[in-house]
């Protein structure tokens, strides 16, 4: 169960260490540039001169971290710092936005000036008084990355690396990485709400090459969250490195693809990307109001088998999606979109809310303070259902098994998708036979949504990979799934099936 404390400008570093005192927030209290709640509330007055319905503020201070292992040396150590202000103005559908990379009083209050040129007249707005959001508390870390020394970090990847060529002689190159973040926001909004948030992250990769003869093949596998270090205890510098040694070995036997319509099964966990792209953003509200998603004008139908319920939760302890706050200020939900197959609503945040006349659901979410908010996935699922997964395999006389995904796209107009397999395989009769390369899954998202036969019991949640873009702005999410049967998803390859 996740914990709930009451942030707001004097919370944030209470029951942190000292090794981490030296990433402290300018902006945060005994930070370089603190602010107070003076200060915060001249900002949104300055905001709302002109007219404004609304506005809020975005602080945020970034430290990054990344660290590349390979032809066995440490290759690249980096770090980086980003800081800024974002200040958002609304008036009617209309939005104003400006940010400043300096915490000086001046340079805020001219961004605050330039956000609320967007309204023009309607008098003068007034902020009402801030108080704390009381948000959860899912991402606490007692090893934080930061507060680990270089070396340390330099070990973990020199392990993988020794892993991986231990256990395949034809190995011939390796790269391990790790990459690693905290985020420092503080958001005050007219309205009267301020929070603050401190988000770590975490993610450990291993790619390596093999080559046998003429032939060469690859493999891949990483994870991690909103983590510290202690994730490498469990899924350790080893495991990663003899699971990306054990794909590429697979993909050596591979045989060329079939192709043509067929029954194809997911493999619990990994496979949600599908979800996420295919579904997942036809979803969020922003498509909708504008009336340009396959899913719009369509709560309360019929979108999917009746086996299927598809939840955005943000409340997964150390997920990589997960979020105590979204970047609005509020407190995220666990949102069911679709339940037995209908469509219960969108993901919303504070523009699309208005405009549908519905509560805000937490999915606000933004890159950084230089971008303006949009509706976004967190962490995207769909539900177990009943069905054995074993007995669900033994029913397919012939399809395809789809392990592990690369990229793919999607048109979330009418959702058309294609999708590519890094690990797949045919079954036959009921069993996995041999694996397959060059496998693409095309098909429309609703459509394959409809054809849900089979949801096994075995839900998994991905480990914490993946990272969606939308108009320019990237943030991680997560994805989770059970087995999934599908009674017909047109495969691409490059011979008949």
């Amino acid at each position: 169960m996740s914990t709930v404390q009451e942030t707001g400008l004097g919370g944030l570093w209470g029951s942190v260490g000292g090794g981490l005192s030296r990433y402290r927030a300018p902006f945060l209290p005994g930070g370089s540039h603190a602010v107070d709640e003076t200060l915060l509330q001249r900002l949104l007055s300055v905001a709302l001169q002109r007219g404004g319905d609304y506005a809020d503020l975005f602080f945020e201070y970034r430290v990054g971290g990344g660290y590349s292992f390979d032809e066995g040396i440490l290759k690249r150590a980096g770090r980086s710092v980003s800081m800024g202000l974002g200040v958002r103005v609304m008036k009617g559908e209309a939005t104003g936005y400006a940010f400043v990379e300096d915490f000086s009083e001046k340079a805020m209050v001219r961004a605050a000036t330039t956000a609320g040129q967007i309204a023009s007249s309607g008098g003068r707005g007034v902020p009402l008084g801030l108080q704390p959001v009381e948000v959860a508390s899912r991402y606490a870390v007692e090893d934080l990355s930061f507060e680990v020394d270089g070396e340390s970090k330099r070990l973990l990847l020199e392990r993988a690396d020794r892993a991986a060529r231990a256990e395949d002689t034809r190995v011939i190159q390796v790269n391990a990485s790790l990459n690693e973040e905290m985020r420092e926001l503080l958001i005050a909004t007219s309205d009267g709400r301020v929070a603050t948030d401190r988000q770590p992250m975490v993610r450990f990769g291993v790619g390596v090459i093999l080559e046998d003869g003429t032939q060469r093949e690859s493999g891949s596998s990483g994870g991690g969250g909103r983590v510290g270090l202690g994730y490498l205890d469990e899924r350790t510098p080893e495991h990663h490195a003899r699971e990306a040694v054990r794909q590429a070995v697979v993909m050596l036997d591979a045989r060329e693809a079939p192709a043509g319509e067929m029954e194809v099964v997911l493999a619990p966990g990994d496979s949600g990307i599908l979800l996420h792209e295919a579904v997942g953003h036809g979803l969020e509200a922003d498509f909708n109001r504008k009336g340009t998603s396959n899913y719009s004008g369509q709560v309360g139908e019929m979108v999917a088998s009746p086996l299927c319920t598809v939840v955005d939760d943000a409340r997964f302890e150390h997920g990589r999606g997960s979020i105590n706050v979204d970047d609005e200020g509020c407190r995220p939900e666990a949102v069911t979109l679709i339940e037995d197959g209908k469509l219960l609503g969108y993901m919303q945040d504070r523009h699309s809310a208005g405009h549908f006349d519905v509560h805000r659901t937490g999915n606000g979410r933004r890159e950084s303070f230089q971008c303006n908010p949009m509706p976004r996935m967190t962490n995207t699922l769909l539900n177990a259902g009943q069905d054995d997964p074993e007995e669900m395999l033994h029913g397919v006389k012939r399809g395809v098994y789809a392990r592990k995904f690369g990229g793919g796209q999607v048109d979330i107009s009418n959702g058309d998708f294609v999708f590519s397999l890094t690990e797949g395989y045919l079954i036959e009769d009921g069993k996995l036979t041999s694996p397959l390369k060059g496998v693409n899954l095309i098909g429309n998202g609703p459509d394959v949504m409809r054809k849900v036969t089979h949801l096994g019991h075995d839900f998994a949640v991905s480990d914490g990979i993946w990272t969606c873009g939308k108009d320019g702005q990237s943030v991680p999410v997560g994805v989770g799934c059970p087995t999934v049967r599908i009674s017909a998803v047109t495969v691409g390859g490059t011979q008949v099936g």
